[in-house]
């Protein structure tokens, strides 16, 4: 089995083991999507409602925004494995509660160690925070942080805003545009064993 199916064997599993009450509420499971030997993982929080009518992970405005950015460095979305701390979406985009964060996050920890990406780009507050304690994203936002974690062992997180909260916030929106351009350069420096 290549590292593809074996991926796609995960996502399966996970599925359908899920117990989570979301699973009630929503339309799809959305395990994520891109390449399972990607070099970035980018997560974000939760599926929104489009993400939830078609089973992909950001697929609406925010999703066509990550596509530009990812443009402007040289990368498709095939690059990559783009998904989310909670795999259904919550009842009205509301954010998704701790005891969901908690429900998916063995799935999320599967999906890290069998792609084992180089960098994880969080997206937005909610997804950092499933790997750093209470953040403060204005601070940390463009900055790598390397953390050991049980289940994981050594990880650099890259934390970055979230795309919709800077569609409507046209300062966060030049500063999530000037941190992502420097996504290339970092694995570069990764690649060099400098960070």
């Amino acid at each position: 089995m290549n590292k593809k199916e074996a991926l796609n064997q995960l996502n399966l599993e996970f599925s359908s083991q899920i117990k989570s009450p979301l699973i009630k509420t929503c339309q799809n499971i959305v395990p994520g999507m891109g390449s399972a030997s990607a070099d970035i993982m980018i997560i974000g929080e939760a599926p929104g409602k489009k993400e939830d009518e078609l089973g992909q992970p950001f697929v609406g405005a925010a999703g066509k925004f990550l596509d530009q950015m990812l443009k402007t460095i040289n990368l498709k979305r095939d690059d990559i494995y783009i998904t989310n701390i909670v795999k259904c979406r919550p009842p009205n985009n509301r954010d998704p509660w701790p005891e969901e964060k908690e429900e998916f996050w063995p799935w999320l920890l599967a999906q890290i160690n069998l792609i084992k990406p180089k960098l994880i780009v969080t997206l937005g507050r909610h997804s950092l925070s499933s790997f750093v304690l209470d953040p403060v994203m204005s601070k940390v936002h463009g900055t790598i942080l390397r953390k050991e974690m049980p289940n994981l062992g050594k990880i650099r997180i890259y934390a970055l805003y979230h795309p919709a909260a800077a569609l409507y916030n046209g300062g966060m929106r030049e500063t999530l545009i000037k941190d992502f351009k420097k996504i290339p350069k970092i694995i570069k420096m990764i690649n060099q064993g400098e960070i």
